[in-house]
């Protein structure tokens, strides 16, 4: 797997170290990429189901108006 290097706000760090009760950065910064990836997956996942009752909706014939 590629590894990636990047200069983070040591606070910032540090206070998800203190959120996610792990103790050291790397794991922190993994955390929180993890945890925002399967928000997006869930987050699609409702969506996905919401866009299929809608297109239901509209695929149904309306009566005639007027």
């Amino acid at each position: 797997m590629a590894k990636v290097n990047i200069s983070l706000d040591a606070e910032l760090v540090v206070e998800v170290m203190v959120l996610a009760g792990v103790g050291s950065p790397q794991d922190a910064v993994e955390a929180v990429v993890r945890d925002y990836i399967a928000r997006g997956h869930r987050t699609e996942a409702r969506t996905e189901h919401q866009d299929d009752s809608l297109r239901e909706v509209e695929a149904k014939p309306q009566d005639p108006q007027g």
